[in-house]
Parts: C-alpha cells; sequence; structure tokens
C-alpha cells in the first residue's frame, strides 16, 4: 500500500510559470514601481497548486494484473485499478517502468476512466512483446490530478513482476489450421492412409480397377485365388527443425525478429508432424550449436519443443554453417527431412553455408526456408528522385540477385527452397512438408 501522497505541478502549472516569466520581465522594465506583481502571482500559482492538488483526493486502494506468460508479437494487457473516494480527481495516469521486450523503450502508459460514482478509476494499455525471454515489470506510478488541472498527487511502488515470454502459437490455435488438419484431401494424417505409400498394412482380395503391381503372386498362389497387398503412408519419419540463430536471423521483420517468426512457423510445423504420426526434433545454433532436443512423437510431448525453442537466444554474430550442420548430421542415424530457417547477409556466409548443405543432401532431404525481404523490395521500388535512392536501390538490386543466385545453387543441388512472406511461411512449410511426406522419399 502507498503510504505517501506526494503533491507535484501538472504540464499546464509549468507552461503557465514559462509564460508568465516573460510577462514578468516586461512588466520590470516597463513599470518597474509594479514589480510587486511578479513575486505575488508566483506566490498565488504555487498556491493553487498545492490546493487543487489537495482537492485530488487520497488514494484508497489500488489493484494491477498481469499475465504471468505471453508470446512474441501476440498482444497482452496490463489493467490497473485505483479507488479514490475523496476529493475532486479530474484525470488519473498509470505509468509502468518495464523490460524493454514488454514496450518499447522500457515505459508504458494507460489513462484511467473513472464510473459514474467517480471513485472507481480504471485503464489498460495493450502491449506485444517484442523478444522471447522473461521480461520484468520493475515499478509503476499513480498520478491524478486536481479539478483545475494545476496540481496532482503522484506515489510510486516497486512491482518486482516477471512476465514470461513465449514463442508465438498463435497459428496453431487458429481455425485455419485446425480445418486444414482435418481436410478429408490430405487424409491426415493421424488415421493410417490405407492403398498408397510403400509400408505393407495388410492382403485383399484384389477387384478390377485396382493396380496390378499390387498383386502379391505367392500369396495368390498359396490361396489360389489373386491378392493385393495393401499399403500405407510411411509414418515415424524423423522431421528435423534447425533455426539459424546468427545476426542476420536477429534483425527485426516487421517489428519483430525473423528468429521469433521461424519459430513460430517451425513449431507449427512441428505440431502437424506429430499429429501425422511423425518425429520432430529441434535444433538451434550461432557461432555453436546451442539447441538439441530429442525426438518427440507424441503431441502430448509437444510442451517440450516449445520450451526448448524459448530458449534459442538471440545472437550478435555470424552463425558457423560449418560446425552446426556438422553437429546436426552426426545426431541422425537414418534419413530425415531436415528444415532449415536461415539467412545470409554477405556471399563468404552463403559460400560456407551452401557447402555445408552439401554435405547435408548427401543423405539426407532439406528443405530451406527464408522469409521475404520486404525492406529490399520497397528500396528497389523507391522514386529515383535523389542520388541516394538511386544508390539503395541499385544495392538492394544487386543484393536481391545474389540471393536468387544463392537460391539456384542450392536447387541445382536438390535442395527445396521456400521463401514467402512471414504471415504465409508456415503453411507454405506444412503444404511443402505434407508433399515430401505423400511422395515417401523421406523412408527412401
Amino acid at each position: 500500500m502507498f503510504k505517501r501522497f506526494p503533491l507535484v505541478p501538472t504540464a499546464r502549472a509549468v507552461w503557465l510559470a514559462a509564460l508568465a516569466a516573460p510577462i514578468a520581465l516586461l512588466v520590470a522594465l516597463l513599470a518597474p514601481q509594479a514589480w510587486l506583481i511578479a513575486p505575488v502571482a508566483a506566490v498565488a500559482l504555487i498556491l493553487a497548486v498545492v490546493a487543487d492538488g489537495l482537492l485530488a483526493g487520497r488514494l484508497e486502494e489500488w489493484r494491477f494484473h498481469a499475465p504471468d506468460d505471453v508470446e512474441v508479437g501476440e498482444p497482452f494487457d496490463l489493467t490497473v485499478l485505483a479507488d479514490i473516494p475523496t476529493g475532486a480527481a479530474s484525470r488519473v495516469e498509470a505509468a509502468w517502468q518495464c523490460d524493454p521486450r514488454l514496450a518499447k523503450g522500457g515505459m508504458a502508459r494507460a489513462l484511467l476512466e473513472t464510473n459514474r460514482s467517480e471513485t472507481h478509476w480504471e485503464g489498460k494499455v495493450t502491449l506485444h512483446a517484442n523478444r522471447r525471454g522473461t521480461g520484468s515489470l520493475q515499478r509503476i506510478w499513480l498520478n491524478w490530478q486536481g479539478p483545475l488541472g494545476l496540481g496532482a498527487r503522484q506515489v510510486s511502488h516497486v512491482l518486482e513482476r516477471e512476465v514470461r515470454i513465449w514463442p508465438d502459437l498463435a497459428p496453431i490455435r487458429s481455425k485455419t489450421l485446425q480445418t486444414y488438419l482435418r481436410d478429408a484431401e490430405l487424409g491426415l494424417i493421424a488415421r493410417r492412409q490405407r492403398g498408397e505409400g510403400t509400408q505393407f498394412e495388410s492382403l485383399t482380395e484384389y477387384d478390377a480397377g485396382m493396380d496390378r503391381r499390387t498383386i502379391d503372386w505367392k500369396a495368390s498362389s498359396r490361396h489360389t485365388k489373386l491378392l493385393a497387398r495393401e499399403n500405407e503412408s510411411e509414418r515415424n519419419n524423423q522431421i528435423v527443425f534447425a533455426f539459424d540463430c546468427g545476426k542476420a536471423m536477429c534483425e527485426p521483420l516487421d517489428g519483430v525478429p525473423r528468429i521469433d517468426r521461424a519459430v513460430t512457423a517451425g513449431l507449427t510445423g512441428a505440431y502437424v508432424a506429430l499429429k501425422g504420426g511423425d518425429r520432430a526434433m529441434l535444433f538451434g545454433f550461432a557461432r555453436k550449436p546451442e539447441v538439441i532436443t530429442p525426438f518427440i512423437g507424441e503431441t502430448r510431448a509437444f510442451p517440450q519443443l516449445q520450451q526448448a525453442a524459448a530458449s534459442l537466444d538471440y545472437r550478435s554474430e555470424e552463425p558457423n554453417f560449418t560446425l552446426g550442420l556438422a553437429t546436426l548430421a552426426s545426431q541422425l542415424r537414418r534419413r530425415s527431412l531436415i528444415v532449415l530457417f536461415s539467412e545470409f547477409t554477405d556471399p563468404t556466409s552463403a559460400e560456407m553455408m551452401i557447402e555445408s548443405i552439401a554435405r547435408l543432401v548427401e543423405k539426407h532431404i532439406v528443405l530451406f526456408v527464408a522469409f521475404e525481404d520486404t525492406e529490399l523490395q520497397a528500396l528497389q521500388q523507391v522514386e529515383p528522385d535523389s542520388l541516394g535512392a538511386i544508390a539503395s536501390a541499385v544495392t538492394a538490386d544487386s543484393l536481391t540477385q545474389q540471393r536468387a543466385l544463392v537460391h539456384e545453387r542450392l536447387r541445382h543441388m536438390g535442395v527445396d527452397i521456400i521463401e514467402a512472406p512471414h504471415d504465409r511461411i508456415g503453411f507454405a512449410v506444412i503444404d511443402r512438408y505434407l508433399s515430401i511426406r505423400r511422395s515417401e522419399a523421406i523412408a527412401g
């Protein structure tokens, strides 16, 4: 509970004092005999500030609410309630000092509104966490003004409250994905798909119209009738979601770091893979490997992947593709689908990445995922009305060509490429995964 309610001048009082200073100077120059007007006016203003602050009343009780857990990029509210039963408060404000992960600049403000009784005030501010981790709410201030708006009472309190910031799982909860999972045309995926694939399921009597290649001649000779093999799609495939946590991936994309966008897409893909009976693991690296999870094979174990993804840190260093991808390869005992989220900023790092991926492609399927660079596209389309704009457009065009060249080299090596806007990349990954899964290429 707050114990002291100090009086403070408002911005209106400060502006009045600032405007009165040149007027007092003018009076002193033009009418020296009236110099007493200035100190009398100053005293009157001070008394008005004090009186107005006293009229604002006393804070009897306050309450504060913040969520324990939020997701990066998703909105959440800080709410405060204040009871001021006496006085005539005209404006009540709240301010929080917090971790920059929770609010830009480490500060958040809210204007409280009153009910009909004019004694109960309530306000909230909507924030968006911009990085994963643990954000702290350190202090709160409450300020309420008197009826004249000249004086106010202000109090502060230490909060020592922590808010855990998790990867964004909104796409997994979305109706779009749930409908996607139930789509009968996909055969998805938790149910067994008979009649296709390479994994033997059962024998059935051959009917006209069935593929003759499915006839099991040995079984047919034993039973004196034609029998066909029913296969089901391969299950228990190994899907690896690998994240480059280096400098380029930590740069913001529409206000949220690329790595967080990648984690959201990767976790969405992992969820679908688990639903389909496949096994998923997460791998993160920068200068050295950061996170390596075991393969998870059940949807109920999905929180383990979520916790591992939350621990992927932001690094201001270039990634070591040679060490990172070699470590990943050493963890894989059989053919797997590797979904690699990465970014490159210069030809040297791109060359190291290509060499490392080339070694993976020899035994595994690699799906390379990159975000469309909207900033480069904007620079290319800017009006050439100055030398600076022309230089920026030329540089952006050069970088775009370098990206296209690297992607083309990867395609020639047999790497599948996805490049899409961040808001569609998750479903692009799912579509490509399902396509690869249906082709039975992972088991092959």
